[in-house]
Parts: C-alpha cells; structure tokens; sequence
C-alpha cells in the first residue's frame, strides 16, 4: 500500500459564481508515494504543489479524481487520514502569538489526544528537537520568521505523524537553520516517516529527496530521482573554468558545438558544449591557456527545472 496516492485527481475554481471565469489548479494529477521516501514537489508559485496538499489533508476538497493516504480516502474517511498526519503550511497562521512557544505546543498536543507526562515528554523532546528549548518560555510574536518555522515543523510532529506535509519548510530560515531542518527530514527517513514537501530551492530538494515531481500549471510534468532528472535536459555537458584570458574565451565561443559561454556571480566562466567531444576540445584548449581551476558537471535538478519551466516564480537556492 503506498503512503499517498492521487489517481486523475482535479481542482477546479470559479465554478457556481456568476460570471467568474473556470480556473484549473489541477489537473489529472497522478501521484504516488511510497511508505517511507521523501517526496519533493517542485514548481513555481501557481503550480498547484499547495492545492494539492491541502487536497491531502482534508482542507479542500477535489473537483474530481481521488485520493489516498495510507489507504484512507482524503473524501469519504478524512478523519482517519487527519489522524495520520502532520501538517506544515508555514507563515504566521496557525501559530498563538501572545502565547509562548511550549504553550503552543501543548494546545496542539492536548489536540491529538495527549495528556499529563506523555503530553509534557513530547513537547519537550521536540522543543529540544527543533532547537527551542531555550526560547521555549517566550511568546511566540518575539520570535523571528526562521524560529516560527521550526515551532511549525513541530506542530506537525506533535501527533507523531506517519505520514508529514512540508509546504515550503524552510522559507524564512537562515542557512544554518536550513541545514538542520536537512537533517531533521534524514531522521524521519530514518524513523520510516513518510515526507511530501513542496520547495522552491533546488539544492534543498536535491539533497532531501528521493523523487522529485514538477509540477506546472496544475499539470505534473515528471516524476524522477535527483540524480535521473538531468535526463530531460538535452545531452549538453559544462565545463566551469577560473581565470580563463579573454582571447582563450573568444576561442572558446567560436568552437562549434559550444552551446554557450558566460561568466557567473562567482567570476568564473560556464561552458554549456553539445556533447563529450567538444568538452575534451574545451579542457584542451583551457590546459594550454595555463588554466587551472577546472571542472566538468552534468545537467543537475536546476538545469532541469529551467528547461521545463522557466524561471516563472522561482527563487533558485
């Protein structure tokens, strides 16, 4: 039995108002998580990645299609999904600003059924999990973006979910804090915990994830390993290369099958080429300009997401 499946699953919006235009959040989705993986859903703001776990998790209901977590229908058994879960939708909702971060998690726990010691081990443990215990006596609207976050990743860890909704979990967070949530998600790995999380950074769902979904305009374009992805991107190679002079880089740009050159943030020039030929042409010429900082990469997560998407509505990590 796989943890989520959704099977032609549609949302549709503007139906019943007079004169409001049919709008499609999505469209034949056809989904499938195992028990146990951490799945990413990637794809710019309007794609439908949120639509589709608010599907998930009873919030909204589907125009049409079905779907299922661990076996329970999100439409006719909701309450047996909702005690499966744990949600994270991020932001300010959802949180009790004038009351402190432990009061909060014991309102939550006191929710799922939790009471006396156990009530109190548990929000402990997971204000010691997520790096609050010491601010765990102070209101919540002291709290900055990145710590409000981690209070909602252990909101929704506090029914002991086996199966967590991540909505963009690290907006907000500082890249020490984003490294710890990496960590945290291999401990859910670990613990056989089932992830769907949706994400605009690349380099986070490439290191978390292991399948990745686009989706785009409500429609899924692929389902793929993080390291399978790069098979969507035409069979380029890259050659990334310092202190590169600029009569070699002329040469470079002339070669035929070089696809591109240009200079990144960093200083350092990219070379796209056709294929693994004209790469070897590209060191050659690169070793014989005195050039010593070289390397070669093969289209990655990123590249493959631009060349499907774009960059409509993406911040790339």
């Amino acid at each position: 039995m796989s943890a989520i499946e959704t099977r032609a699953l549609c949302r549709d919006y503007g139906e019943g108002r007079a004169g409001a235009r049919r709008s499609h959040a999505l469209t034949d989705v056809d989904l499938t998580v195992e028990a146990g993986e951490v799945h990413g859903l990637v794809g710019p703001n309007g794609a439908g990645k949120t639509t589709l776990c608010k599907i998930l998790s009873t919030v909204l209901e589907a125009t049409s299609g079905t779907a299922s977590v661990l076996g329970h229908d999100v439409g006719t058994d909701a309450a047996a999904v909702r005690r499966d879960i744990g949600i994270v939708f991020g932001g300010d909702r959802g949180l009790y600003g004038r009351l402190s971060a432990r009061q909060n998690l014991r309102f939550w726990a006191a929710m799922y059924g939790l009471h006396g010691p156990a009530l109190r081990l548990r929000v402990d443990e997971l204000l010691e999990r997520l790096g609050l215990a010491d601010r765990a006596g102070d209101r919540v609207d002291t709290f900055s973006r990145g710590m409000k976050q981690r209070l909602h990743l252990a909101r929704g860890l506090v029914g002991d979910p086996k199966v967590l909704l991540l909505d963009e979990p690290t907006v907000g967070m500082d890249p020490v804090a984003a490294r710890d949530f990496r960590g945290l998600v291999g401990e859910m790995r670990a613990e056989r915990r089932t992830v769907l999380m949706t994400t605009h950074d690349m380099a986070e769902a490439e290191a978390v994830c292991d399948l990745v979904t686009m989706i785009d305009r409500g429609r899924v374009l692929l389902t793929e390993t993080p390291a399978e992805i790069g098979r969507v991107v035409p069979r380029h190679e890259r050659v990334v290369a310092g202190g590169v002079p600029a009569a070699t880089r002329q040469a470079l740009a002339a070669l035929e099958g070089v696809l591109a050159v240009e200079a990144e943030p960093s200083g350092r020039l990219r070379v796209e080429t056709a294929d693994s030929s004209v790469t070897r042409t590209v060191l050659r010429l690169l070793v014989e300009a005195g050039v010593c900082e070289l390397s070669t990469q093969r289209p990655n997560l990123e590249d493959a997401y631009l060349h499907l998407i774009g960059d409509r509505g993406m911040a790339v990590g």
